[in-house]
């Protein structure tokens, strides 16, 4: 998997949205909300190829969570990010 080109992480506020700029996500016209662990997963990943693993393990490295939490968040972020169109699978 890889984010695809256009789409950027900002902080508006205090949160953290992505948001597409281009003419190549025109069609994207709102802002993706996500927390503070998800946009630390965002960072870590772009511009790289990933696997739903990279981020388990990513999570597992910076959290106290078991690698079953981690995997079903992980499972839930990436159902996510594919249906709004974000990620490349």
């Amino acid at each position: 998997m890889k984010i695809k080109d256009g789409f950027i992480l900002r902080s508006i506020c205090g949160e953290y949205v992505v948001v597409g700029e281009g003419l190549s996500q025109i069609n994207f016209n709102k802002m993706l909300s996500m927390n503070d662990s998800a946009a630390y997963l965002w960072k870590e990943v772009e511009g790289k190829e990933f696997s739903a693993e990279d981020l388990i393990r990513l999570l597992l490295d910076k959290y106290e969570v078991s690698r079953e939490v981690a995997a079903a968040d992980v499972e839930k972020l990436l159902e996510i990010w594919i249906k709004e169109g974000v990620v490349a699978a």
